[in-house]
């Protein structure tokens, strides 16, 4: 069964630059620092109260690397794939099998922290493009090791993940994914008369899943858009990027009620990022 969004895959064509300024956006450090020696890839890592953001380059040979450079030479930076956690992975594979698709064999993985020399250990099931209509998608248990926890509590800091958006020319093909395939509940179907588009909300251990309809039918398969980040305090967060130079929108009232919003317009390498906070929270 699957059960979080385990963390979202950022490609990036240099790591460190890229780190910096997930730091100014984030208000903290990564937890991890480290690399995949089998994928010739490294990654850092920023720990969120429901999630992870792992950015991810090439820095070797192998399936990894040459994953992150595809996707580089297609689309650029940005979000590259979602990996979902499952407790127990042989299950959960046993049961979208039964439901016809064909998987890979499960995996082994492992990585290294460049820091402390610590390990941490999984198994992963690749999922095909056919099932996950185009995006790169993983299922992964946690065998061993842990990551670090983050210390950081600022009202201005992003504390969490609020969702992960995903466009698609077919609504009703997204719901046989995710909904009877991949089990994941789906709280709303809805036209929303702002966007003029009908939408999907998907909700996995408290965090969204949103499916907006493209108005570009060229594209028969569905890809990653944008993320939205929630802080405790968006007038303080407004405030502490602004003055590290990073460029945000004015704030205003969100879509969703009770909320305020601000959109992040530089050092999102090419994430098309909100920040929100619930007023009611």
């Amino acid at each position: 069964m699957i059960e979080v969004i385990d963390h979202l895959i950022i490609a990036v064509k240099n790591l460190e630059v890229a780190e910096n300024n997930f730091i100014k956006l984030l208000g903290f450090n990564p937890v991890w620092q480290g690399s995949h020696e089998d994928l010739g890839t490294s990654n850092s890592i920023f720990l969120l109260r429901n999630t992870y953001l792992e950015l991810l380059t090439a820095n070797g040979e192998g399936a990894g690397a040459e994953l992150v450079k595809n996707f580089l030479k297609k689309h650029g930076e940005g979000l590259m794939g979602i990996v979902y956690g499952a407790k127990d992975l042989y299950s959960t594979s046993a049961n979208l099998t039964s439901k016809g698709f064909s998987l890979p064999s499960i995996t082994k993985g492992v990585g290294h922290c460049n820091e402390t020399g610590s390990q941490r250990k999984w198994i992963t099931q690749l999922l095909p493009f056919e099932l996950t209509r185009g995006i790169f998608t993983f299922l992964i248990e946690h065998k061993e090791g842990v990551l670090p926890q983050s210390k950081e509590c600022s009202p201005s800091v992003v504390n969490r993940l609020d969702h992960v958006v995903i466009k698609t020319s077919d609504v009703d093909a997204v719901i046989k994914v995710y909904r009877d395939a991949f089990g994941i509940r789906l709280a709303l179907d809805k036209f929303v008369e702002h966007w003029k588009r009908r939408m999907l909300f998907f909700r996995l251990n408290k965090t969204t899943i949103e499916v907006i309809e493209s108005s570009d039918q060229e594209k028969s398969m569905d890809y990653l858009w944008g993320i939205a980040l929630e802080v405790e305090s968006l007038s303080d967060a407004h405030d502490r990027l602004s003055g590290i130079g990073v460029e945000l929108s004015s704030m205003k009232p969100g879509l969703k009620e009770n909320t305020v919003v601000c959109t992040v317009k530089s050092h999102n390498h090419n994430i098309p990022m909100l920040l929100i906070e619930y007023l009611n929270a």
